[in-house]
């Protein structure tokens, strides 16, 4: 069955910058579309950066400059980046990684990310 492991966050102080990592794996997800959600406390998820096949990307408005997303392959894994800077306490909240896969959505656990002085 396929899985999606994030890991890399944590808390940080505003300003500073983060890396979060998602390993999604044991389906062939080599041609999903990966996107990266947040859902800060209280509120819904929403929909922060998408990646595709082809490597382009695109953005909510609220981290378009400050946020990038990548991805990569190794062996049989998909992974998929998020790299958080110039990050402010709005920023808080649990982070997932998202994918659908033959009609299937696959979603991570959530890896938390608090920005607070």
């Amino acid at each position: 069955q396929g899985q999606l492991v994030e890991s890399g966050g944590g808390l940080v102080q505003p300003g500073e910058t983060l890396r979060l990592s998602c390993a999604a794996s044991g389906r062939n997800f080599s041609s999903s579309t990966l996107v990266w959600y947040r859902q800060a406390p209280g509120k819904q998820r929403e929909l922060i950066a998408v990646i595709d096949s082809s490597g382009t990307t695109s953005y909510a408005s609220s981290v378009e400059g400050r946020f990038t997303i990548s991805r990569a392959k190794v062996k049989n894994t998909v992974l998929v980046y998020l790299d958080l800077a110039s990050l402010k306490p709005e920023d808080t909240g649990v982070y997932y990684c998202h994918l659908n896969y033959l009609w299937r959505d696959y979603w991570g656990q959530g890896t938390q990310v608090t920005v607070s002085s």
